[in-house]
């Protein structure tokens, strides 16, 4: 076996993979979250004073979680106890804290508890660490790419402090390629590689802010250059390698909450370029385009409404469109929907109007109705005086009679105030007109 041989072998078979090699193993080297590592941060100011904190560490995927809960131990006098949520139970749970009490008694040493995808964990296994976290028998780093505010349980969360970490940016994930590239000891720079311009930014783009996805795809493309004899890494190489990128999205999490609030933000703030934006994210990442459809119609009636009573009738053929269709012919209707929305006049009117009424019969209870619109079917009935008194609105001039309809209670009261958008400015016209009529006579 000559020299390249050898460690090509050593490498790519006998060592651990790149992404894993490649872990800083101290804080200042550690890359793309000054933000929480910088000097006067409250970790940097707990690592080098040897105060380490209970945290939970909440980012996306690839931002260095488990990365800086090492380099916090590694730099600190504690024992660490490496915990993965999705693994273990209660049981385990007991048998980390008996290994702490036995660091304590016995070697005066505290321990660190680092609990990767904490949210896998449910309220009776976060409240298993309660007591010792309270006690500070351990301490608990927790890792987390779910929003702590939902996945994790209020006690737990108010004995912990939540430090977020960022997607990194293009120029942190350069700098962590170009590293693992020319490192001579852990990374690839025993190959002597290199990388195109256009390769490099295939895989930062690619990698969508993710460091281990990066490495992992880096890895691949250079075992690919060695077994064909180049020591340029080139974009063709680079996308056998990487065949198609994995955009954030989870379908029960915090994002997928983020993608439907933007693109229903962008559509009420009559942005169709946002809008479109937005729905393609989501359609890429693999949301259900009757979701999304589902969420136009009620767009239609919430911020549109009777301003442009038509966006009603367009959401709902662009279901039927779908349905018909399928992918991908059927999401080109969900986008003429959205440009649809997005570009019609705006009001919310029906929706605060609805929104009013309901909260005052909540309060007001089963307030009786007036006996001249109740329905009188029997003798009985309109002989105690129902439907007495009742104007049939088609016998008077323009089918308009003034007369109270609200319970004695509410008369007088108004909940619905068009606005002078679209068609709603019809209706506010027509409103006005007949409450006038209404307001003269019934005074």
């Amino acid at each position: 076996m000559d020299l390249f041989e050898y460690h090509t072998e050593n490498t790519f078979q006998n060592q651990k993979p790149l992404a894993e090699r490649m872990r800083p193993d101290n804080i200042q080297s550690f890359m793309g979250q000054e933000h929480a590592v910088s000097r006067g941060s409250i970790i940097r100011h707990a690592v080098e004073n040897d105060k380490i904190f209970s945290m939970i560490l909440w980012g996306p995927p690839g931002c260095g979680k488990t990365t800086l809960a090492r380099i916090i131990a590694a730099e600190t006098a504690s024992c660490f106890i490496h915990f993965s949520a999705v693994l273990s139970g209660v049981k385990d749970i007991r048998t980390v804290i008996e290994e702490a009490k036995k660091q304590q008694n016995i070697y005066q040493k505290k321990t660190i508890l680092f609990v990767d995808e904490i949210h896998s964990f449910n309220k009776t296994q976060q409240n298993a660490f309660l007591h010792h976290v309270e006690s500070g028998l351990i301490t608990l780093i927790g890792a987390t790419t779910e929003n702590p505010s939902f996945e994790i349980i209020a006690p737990l969360l108010s004995r912990t402090r939540v430090i977020t970490l960022t997607r990194l940016s293009r120029d942190a994930v350069s700098s962590i390629i170009q590293t693992a590239l020319t490192d001579q000891e852990k990374g690839l720079g025993i190959f002597n590689l290199s990388l195109s311009d256009k390769a490099l930014n295939h895989l930062i783009r690619m990698a969508d802010g993710d460091a281990r996805a990066a490495l992992n795809s880096l890895e691949i493309s250079a075992q690919l250059a060695i077994s064909k004899g180049i020591k340029q890494i080139g974009l063709e190489i680079v996308e056998n390698a990487v065949q198609k990128q994995s955009l954030r999205y989870d379908k029960d999490g915090e994002e997928h909450y983020n993608l439907i609030s933007a693109f229903h933000k962008s559509m009420r703030g009559s942005d169709p370029d946002a809008a479109l934006y937005w729905l393609s994210r989501m359609l890429t990442a693999g949301e259900k385009p009757l979701y999304i459809a589902r969420r136009m119609v009620r767009f239609a009636s919430e911020d549109v409404g009777n301003a442009d009573p038509f966006a009603l009738r367009i959401a709902l053929d662009s279901v039927d469109s779908y349905q018909l269709l399928g992918s991908p012919e059927g999401e080109l209707a969900l986008a003429q929907a959205a440009v649809y929305l997005a570009t019609a006049p705006k009001s919310n009117a029906v929706y605060a109007a609805f929104g009013n009424v309901k909260n005052l019969v909540k309060s007001t209870g089963s307030l009786p109705v007036p006996f001249h619109i109740r329905n009188a079917p029997t003798k009985l009935m309109k002989d105690t005086g129902y439907g007495k008194g009742y104007k049939y609105a088609h016998d008077y001039k323009d089918g308009y009679v003034p007369q109270e309809y609200m319970p004695e209670e509410l008369k007088g009261r108004y909940f619905y105030f068009p606005q002078d958008q679209g068609y709603e400015n019809t209706i506010r016209q027509r409103l006005e007109t007949w409450r006038n009529i209404k307001n003269k006579i019934m005074q």
